[in-house]
């Protein structure tokens, strides 16, 4: 497997696992998901998957972009934490009515930059 394989397939573990809710997160019931795992970390504060869950029931217009970007990059910050990369950034566009894509640019600390893109994420959150 290569280093892109890899990183590919941590950042999509990392968007696409479900976090838990935030304590001011609003949700629709009691449900707030998020791994059985991240009530244990073996390092404190450590979470596993990203939020993007919490834009289901939002329209899909730019605050949601917005949201979904930061929500995007709160779960791929470890990988600069851990010093896989140095930098991430994330792009959300949206396609009309009911598309949105995700642009994930990450740079690698030997100058490299991998650009992976994730089509119908907004598919991919509200299971269409």
């Amino acid at each position: 497997m290569t280093r892109e394989d890899l990183l590919r397939r941590s950042v999509t573990i990392s968007l696409f696992t479900w976090r838990r809710a935030g304590p001011d997160d609003v949700v629709d019931d009691s449900d707030r998901k998020g791994w059985w795992g991240d009530s244990v970390p073996s390092v404190a504060g450590d979470k596993i998957g990203s939020r993007l869950w919490l834009l289901q029931r939002r329209t899909l217009v730019a605050d949601t972009l917005k949201d979904a970007e930061a929500y995007a990059e709160e779960a791929l910050a470890w990988l600069i934490d851990d010093g896989v990369v140095t930098s991430v950034t994330v792009t959300a566009e949206r396609q009309g009515n009911d598309r949105m894509n995700l642009r994930v640019m990450l740079n690698e600390r030997n100058g490299e930059t991998l650009e992976l893109n994730f089509e119908d994420t907004w598919g991919l959150i509200n299971v269409v």
